[in-house]
């Protein structure tokens, strides 16, 4: 069972690399698809779940370093003011509509709070964000994984909009996208798409990546024994803000930042985690669908955006940068270089790896406040 655990996220990351259909359907929906049928068909052992619970337990902790390590803080310090402003847009338009959200729902939807703090996260950073928040306010498994179908249902239907007749929509509205007066066009390695893992077993890269995964260990350790000095109610969001903090922290030494394929790290252990958790649910459970909690989770998102498209426009901030922008913090940045190229445009693409980066960061601190403030 734990061979299982560890090797079938390989498997489908292999699969990713080789064919285009495994990469579009994306590995952590397939990890949940596969680890529900597992789970489902009874071929895990009856003492499963105390493993189950390790690994949901210990997967997040380890990731979100590696994940965070990659980030360029001072970089992002002297990007454009169009580019900081729709980031800034996108996170205030994202908290506004989960606090109208929760009005609107808070009667129907049991502990919808923790929803609240889950979208909150998912929606300002992505899945480890929406992981990390059912580790630090102790979502029941079945509310996290109806939380989070729902998200990657109406999540697909928000792509293909984006990748088919988004840019023409947009642009009735916003102003197009100007080349910066340097003219400089962005040219990304394949080696650092965030969804690239070629090259990770050559020893320039690998033996970096072990030593990045022992300080994530350690980050872990720490933050965790920091933890207990909090009130046991908060000592588990404790632990998750401490390694954001530590994982930011790090990410500002350039031999941590510089090291190659940390974030590709990261999110093994999420796909891990996808695996393992889905494994624990109850499809039977899941038949009967929340209609309150549906509409919850696609206010979050197409309110956001599109309310972040009409601020924008009081902003002066163009189509392509909104728009990358938005899929880097609905979609996370994995999905940046898809939704540029669907754009035409590869100017963007830093501002929406850099925009989905930060939204990793701060995401954990948004949805541990949003919750426990509308709690």
């Amino acid at each position: 069972m734990i061979v299982f655990f560890l090797l079938t996220p390989v498997l489908v990351i292999l699969l990713e690399q080789r064919f285009k259909i495994v990469k579009k359907i994306g590995g952590v929906l397939i990890c949940y698809i596969l680890g529900a049928l597992v789970g489902n068909l009874g071929l895990l052992p009856g003492e499963a779940y105390v493993y189950q619970d390790w690994f949901t337990r210990l997967t997040v902790p380890l990731a979100l370093p590696m994940i965070l390590f990659s980030m360029d803080v001072k970089k992002w310090l002297k990007m454009a003011r169009s580019a900081i402003a729709s980031l800034i847009l996108g996170l205030v338009t994202v908290v506004l509509m989960i606090f109208v959200g929760y009005w609107v729902f808070k009667d129907s939807i049991p502990e919808i709070w923790k929803v609240s703090g889950m979208l909150t996260a998912v929606y300002t950073g992505g899945t480890p964000n929406m992981a990390a928040m059912k580790t630090a306010l102790n979502v029941d498994t079945e509310l996290y994984l109806m939380t989070h179908t729902y998200e990657v249902a109406l999540g697909a239907i928000y792509l293909i909009f984006i990748l088919s007749v988004g840019q023409r929509v947009f642009l009735l509205w916003l102003p197009p996208f100007k080349s910066p007066e340097s003219g400089k066009i962005i040219n990304v390695n394949p080696e650092d798409d965030f969804e690239s893992y070629t090259g990770y077993f050559k020893r320039k890269t690998f033996f970096p990546v072990t030593g990045a995964f022992g300080l994530s260990v350690l980050i872990f350790g720490v933050s965790y024994g920091l933890s207990l000095l909090f009130p046991e109610s908060f000592s588990t969001a404790a632990t998750i803000l401490l390694i954001t903090t530590f994982g930011i922290i790090f990410s500002f030494v350039p031999k941590i930042k510089n090291i190659q394929k940390t974030f590709q790290t990261g999110m093994y252990f999420i796909l891990i985690f996808s695996l393992v958790v889905s494994s624990m649910a109850d499809i039977r459970q899941l038949v009967n669908i929340s209609f309150n909690l549906f509409w919850y989770v696609g206010l979050a998102m197409f309110g956001s955006h599109i309310l972040h498209a009409f601020l924008a426009k009081f902003f002066k901030v163009d189509a392509d940068t909104v728009i990358i922008s938005g899929s880097a913090l609905i979609c996370s940045p994995p999905f940046v270089p898809v939704v540029a190229g669907a754009l035409k445009n590869r100017e963007v693409i830093l501002t929406g790896l850099i925009v989905g980066i930060v939204g990793y960061a701060v995401g954990n601190y948004l949805g541990v406040i949003i919750a426990y403030a509308v709690k």
